[in-house]
């Protein structure tokens, strides 16, 4: 059964930092190149990070770029999201993904097949 597993979301103060976990499982994790969604309240779902499979390639939506890393650990079967700098706006649901389609942009939530069932971040003073 393949599953995603997000952990280490909670509130912070702005400029503070959260490391948020997936733990993946039921698939070989390391031929899958992994992302990071994120949704804030009343608005769409939105990419934040993705790291491929071969070479390790990051890639950042802006809004991110500079604050936060993602970084994945094959022989753990895990991926991170480091985030520092936060803001206000960074507030919302993040989600770890799988992507299973190579047909779509690294960047698009149509690539990704497999969710997770999200982890919650609150930024906020």
């Amino acid at each position: 059964q393949v599953q995603l597993v997000e952990s280490g979301g909670g509130l912070v103060l702005p400029g503070g930092s959260l490391r948020l976990s997936c733990a993946a499982s039921g698939f070989s994790f390391k031929t899958y190149s992994m992302g990071w969604f994120r949704q804030a309240p009343g608005k769409e779902r939105e990419f934040v990070a993705a790291i491929a499979w071969r070479g390790g390639m990051t890639y950042y939506a802006d809004s991110v770029k500079g604050r936060f890393a993602i970084s994945r650990d094959n022989a753990k079967n895990m991926v991170y999201l480091e985030m520092n700098s936060l803001k206000p706006e960074d507030t919302a649901v993040y989600y770890c993904a799988r992507r299973t389609s190579n047909a779509n942009l690294m960047t698009s939530r149509n690539a990704y097949g497999t969710w997770g069932q999200g982890t919650e971040v609150a930024v906020s003073s």
